[in-house]
């Protein structure tokens, strides 16, 4: 592939860049790939056990706190006049919640077991989106590099061509040294944008080492999205939110959790069954035993700052549905200006290439200097850049704008 090269054969990669869409997630991982990239993950797998402990939390809450006590006691007594006598005692007692505590129990366990769940799903998707952001940033700095690499060669070649004019005596040196000056601002920039590649692969490995990666950086296929498509996205992204399932999640629990500790400002009661033998053996029985914790000031404070938590987590879930609808809304626009902006790219760089093969052919007749031959030459690489760079953006914002709909990659 030549970047800049002249005559009707010439922008292959300016072909690619106003080719059709391509078809099947072009420019992505596999998919299944990706999978187990997700699956991987340190924090996905984290947000898997704060899964399980929030389920074992919830069967704890079912069953309840209360536990079945054995107590007891053995004396060995001495009466003056009628002898050592053993005597000992046993009582069994056990707590019982009172009507409608068991069932906010459960529910307080449903709901921290429902967040839990969409906050594992949240992660993920947060995990997917870090891999989206990582993979653009390798294929677009290894785009960047490859342009820079093409341009490198043909300054390269401007040079050889500038240099026997020289020795040939039809140009001045100044052309010569004008050409090699050329040729090392391109090598910096083919060694910059190479050194980014390879800091983008590193870092993309280094997050997602389950992920393989091809030799080379996939090509980016132009990005294509219709209108009706953006739009629908925007619902989608609303509709299949983590976030706001949690904060709904949330507001129930404490709301579950207020009416709990309202309902516990009458204490438990404890009963139970004690059995005992003194003198000897002489007396024995058994009765039943009754406790009931006086409730004051500490229960009712407890219950009045549940009640406050509660509607701070009903203000909260608004606020995540604010913050959804906000980030909907701006993925939409992002695309809309993104695909918006390549396309003035790819007019430009057509618009450029145009002026540099007439500045080339003039070149070759002697009607244009090489200062502006490799000026034009050098916008003309500017241009490339340009649009390698607004493509990428275009295809990382449409990435996005399906993760966050979940229709890409999220869509169990």
């Amino acid at each position: 592939m030549r970047l800049f090269a002249s005559g009707r054969a010439a922008l292959p990669f300016l072909a690619l860049a106003m080719a059709a869409p391509l078809a099947a997630e072009p420019g992505l991982p596999d998919e299944a790939a990706v999978a187990g990239a997700l699956i991987d993950h340190p924090a996905v797998a984290a947000a898997r056990e704060r899964l399980a402990a929030s389920r074992a939390g919830a069967d704890a809450r079912a069953v309840g706190p209360h536990e079945v006590t054995v107590s007891g006691s053995y004396n060995r007594r001495t009466i003056d006049r009628e002898g050592t006598f053993d005597e000992f005692d046993t009582q069994l007692t056990r707590a019982i919640r009172l009507p409608g505590k068991a069932r906010l129990d459960r529910e307080i366990g449903v709901y921290a077991v429902d967040a839990a769940e969409n906050m594992a799903e949240d992660v993920r998707h947060q995990a997917a989106l870090l891999l989206a952001s990582y993979w653009w940033d390798w294929l677009g700095a290894a785009a960047e590099a490859e342009v820079d690499r093409q341009a490198v060669t043909n300054y390269e070649q401007a040079l050889a061509a500038v240099t026997r004019r020289v020795e040939l005596g039809d140009a001045p040196q100044l052309e010569a040294d004008q050409a090699r000056a050329a040729l090392g601002a391109a090598r910096i920039r083919a060694e910059q944008s190479t050194g980014r590649a390879d800091l983008a692969q590193a870092r993309l490995r280094a997050q997602f080492p389950s992920l393989p990666l091809p030799v080379d950086a996939p090509a980016i296929p132009p990005p294509a999205m219709r209108e009706a498509e953006l739009a629908g996205y925007r619902d989608q992204i609303i509709a299949n939110s983590h976030e706001i399932a949690v904060a709904e999640a949330e507001a129930r629990r404490a709301a579950a959790y207020a009416d709990r500790l309202r309902l516990d400002r009458v204490a438990d009661p404890s009963v139970g069954i004690r059995l005992f033998s003194e003198r000897g053996g002489a007396e024995q029985g058994a009765g039943l035993v009754f406790s009931m914790p006086l409730g004051g000031r500490h229960r009712s404070a407890l219950a009045d700052e549940a009640g406050s938590s509660a509607s701070a987590a009903l203000a909260e879930e608004r606020l995540a549905r604010f913050a959804v609808e906000e980030t909907a809304s701006a993925d939409l626009a992002e695309a809309r200006f993104r695909l918006s902006a390549w396309e003035r790219a790819r007019e430009s760089l057509a618009a450029q290439m145009e002026v540099l093969v007439k500045l080339r052919r003039g070149n070759e007749l002697g009607e244009i200097g090489l200062a502006d031959m490799l000026l034009g030459e050098r916008l003309v690489h500017d241009a490339f850049n340009a649009e390698v760079v607004a493509r990428t953006d275009a295809q990382r914002a449409i990435t996005k704008l399906r993760i966050d709909a979940h229709e890409l990659w999220l869509r169990d």
